[in-house]
């Protein structure tokens, strides 16, 4: 008979008073909001993990524990991510139960061979999820780990496979519903004010780089702020995911967010084009036209004030800076004097990306569009509607090479797995690989997957220890189900709150999902103390074989990957040097995911690469420069002299040097140089219509392919 404990219903009372003073005290002390918003996360999570139970053992489903083990899975900090996992979530139990299902029953008799297709299976999953890189990718994770859960157990008995398939997803369907609905609708955290906020930041971010640029700020101060607006682009790319999941009634346009993302792409390599121009200009023998220098002042001035009144002065610096370029470009008679009036036009490009980015911002802020809003000077609400209709966005860098890999790699080690399970007849073999590929698809989308593995394998010893003690211990004296949820929240609310943080996500995991199945959370207690040693041993087992074959298997060394990053840039180069590859927002963008895969890679990487980061800026700047290039050039008229031909011949040039197995020295920098200026002084003296055009982006060429062009400023040429 199971006696009653009020101590513990206490204890967790105490526990949740103990969440709503710290909450309470979060706005006054702001060094507890982390604390504080991980407390409410972990209670909000648990509160969902018993109703799930609940409904669960209502239900009079098998297994209510993997109620609670979806919940803890499902759950996010913000009601639109929780929403969108749980909807991927069940898209992707759904598609790993049919898959499963079609499998089993057609290897009844060759468990082996059954085991490899599962593999297999698992390895498809894992390859699309590291291809897709969005936040559907969980749903072909979730594919991938459903096989592994219901196929690998299910190997010697076929039979029961499709009652076990059913039940499963019933059960996952009651987490996830339970899931979503607390987080929903109790005290319910917005993804839309947490993009709004980091929006924010970044476009104060925008601001601070193009005031880097403007002033000549220090080679570590621009790096510092152009890493920080990389790393701004790809979280707020990652916040974005999930905004049409959030419970708001209006939300900003995709268009929006889109054309938001390329204008500060574009803001990236532009800053550096000014700052470079701008030192050449200062540094080199050609003054500085007056009016420019005044222009440079009171832009800067501009880009540091409030927001107050900037609208209007965007507009009036625009014209002016405009105008000043066509004068100064009409009447150039020196290599300085163009090198002014390029600037000036860069100068026009940066005022109003800036003051578009400022608009934009509003409008998210407004949470919606605004009929009739114009984004940028002259411009009417039919341009707004084209600039959002053609609109690019975050693109994704997708390798399926890497990608291949992984899978494989994963494939290689569930199949060793399997091979070991079924030789040795081990009993508890079904449920170590199971866990194995789980652990495989789970942790499988980064290049060294093992130390988060390593994590989760610490937690699921606090699980183990944990869940004996709730099973032999506490368990069977509690008496009813407000009891069991007593006993239960002081170890979930824990629990629940390390996964609400970063570092310790992996390892609250362990916890989370090891108590549930290993205390035996059912409609009835039924603890079985050798049951539990077989588990815990599987458990273990499978984590640890997990650790090394992923090792093996799965990882790709840090240098490699790097390595592997830059030369798939010199060969996008090369591509747009001769006329092929993506348009010019499609490969800034394509630059900027590239360049925020580099920076997390560049801090774990035991050698130095002091360079790395500014090569990318580098490539993004000669890809940018020679595509546009080759563009002017097959548009310039048949009767150019030569001009075409040799243009041409420079991009081939420039080709052969981002070329495969290609070693460039200093020579051949100072070579595409001397190419470039007499280009230029051939088009100088040439009468063609679109000289001034070419003048500028051979200017941009010069720059962007390295510091030699601008020596070649400083000296006079």
């Amino acid at each position: 008979m199971r006696t009653e404990h009020p101590s513990s219903r206490l204890f967790a009372i105490k526990g949740i008073a103990a969440i709503g003073r710290a909450w309470s005290l979060q706005p006054r002390i702001p060094v507890l909001r982390a604390d504080a918003e991980a407390l409410l996360f972990s209670a909000k999570s648990f509160a969902a993990a018993m109703l799930a139970y609940y409904v669960a053992l209502r239900a009079g489903v098998p297994k209510p524990s993997w109620a609670i083990v979806t919940v803890y899975i499902v759950s996010q900090n913000s009601a639109g991510a929780s929403l969108s996992r749980g909807v991927y979530r069940f898209a992707g139990t759904v598609v790993g139960a049919v898959a499963t299902v079609a499998i089993v029953p057609c290897f009844v008799n060759d468990p082996l061979v059954c085991s490899v297709v599962l593999a297999c299976w698992i390895g498809l999953c894992l390859y699309l999820s590291l291809l897709d890189r969005t936040a559907r990718a969980y749903a072909f994770v979730l594919s991938g780990y459903t096989a592994s859960l219901i196929g690998f157990p299910g190997v010697f008995n076929p039979a029961a496979i499709f009652d076990t398939a059913s039940v499963r997803v019933q059960e996952i369907s009651i987490g996830i519903l339970c899931a979503v609905l607390v987080h929903r609708f109790v005290l319910p955290k917005r993804m839309t004010s947490q993009f709004t906020a980091k929006l924010s930041a970044t476009l104060r971010d925008a601001r601070r780089l193009a005031g880097d640029a403007l002033r000549g700020s220090s080679v570590q101060e621009i790096r510092r702020d152009r890493d920080r607006l990389v790393g701004d682009l790809l979280a707020l790319q990652g916040l974005a995911g999930h905004l049409p999941y959030d419970p708001v009634p209006v939300m900003p346009g995709r268009g929006t967010l889109q054309l938001i993302h390329d204008r500060l792409a574009r803001l990236l390599p532009l800053a550096t084009e000014v700052g470079d121009r701008i030192y050449a200009l200062r540094a080199g023998n050609h003054p500085m036209p007056g009016e420019l220098t005044a222009l440079l002042d009171e832009v800067e001035c501009w880009a540091a004030a409030d927001a107050a009144g900037r609208d209007a002065r965007a507009i009036r610096l625009i014209d002016r800076a405009r105008t000043m370029r066509a004068r100064i470009a009409a009447e150039a008679a020196t290599a300085g004097d163009r090198l002014a009036a390029n600037l000036a036009g860069h100068l026009a490009e940066m005022i109003g990306l800036l003051h578009e980015c400022d608009r934009l911002g509003r409008i998210v802020e407004r949470a919606g569009e605004q009929a009739g809003e114009r984004f940028g000077a002259g411009t009417g609400a039919r341009t707004a509607t084209s600039h959002l209709r053609h609109a690019t966005g975050y693109v994704y860098h997708r390798d399926p090479r890497m990608a291949a890999w992984s899978a494989l790699g994963a494939v290689a080690g569930i199949v060793i797995g399997c091979v070991l399970w079924v030789w040795s007849a081990w009993p508890e073999g079904g449920m170590a690989v199971s866990i194995l590929g789980v652990c495989c698809a789970l942790f499988g989308n980064v290049d060294t997957p093992a130390p988060n593995v390593v994590k989760y394998m610490t937690g699921s010893v606090v699980g183990v220890a944990v869940s004996l003690v709730y099973s032999f211990v506490i368990l069977p004296r509690a008496a009813d189900f407000t009891d069991l949820v007593a006993v239960l929240a002081p170890a979930f609310l824990f629990a629940g709150s390390l996964q609400a943080r970063p570092p310790t996500t992996y390892m609250a995991l362990g916890i989370t999902l090891t108590i549930p199945i290993l205390s035996g959370l059912g409609a009835t207690y039924a603890g079985d103390f050798a049951g539990s040693l077989n588990s815990v041993i599987a458990l273990f087992a499978a984590i640890g074989f997990a650790v090394v074959s992923m090792s093996l298997f799965q990882t790709i060394p840090v240098d490699a990957a790097i390595g592997r990053l830059l030369r798939l840039n010199r060969q996008d180069i090369r591509r747009r040097a001769l006329g092929g590859g993506p348009d010019e927002a499609h490969w800034t963008s394509l630059m900027i995911d590239r360049t925020a895969l580099l920076l997390p890679r560049l801090r774990l990487s035991g050698t130095s690469h002091p360079d790395v980061l500014d090569d990318t800026l580098h490539h993004l700047r000669v890809g940018h420069a020679a595509g546009r290039f080759h563009q002017a050039i097959r548009h310039v008229d048949g009767n150019d002299g030569g001009i075409a031909h040799d243009g041409f011949e420079l991009l081939t040039a420039i080709a052969l040097r981002f070329g495969p197995g290609y070693r460039a020295g200093p020579s051949d920098t100072v070579a595409l140089h001397r190419r470039i200026e007499a280009l230029t002084e051939r088009v100088v003296e040439s009468p063609i219509k679109d000289r001034v055009l070419l003048l500028d982006l051979l200017i941009d060429l010069r720059f962007a392919l390295g510091p030699d062009g601008a020596v070649i400023w400083e000296n006079g040429r």
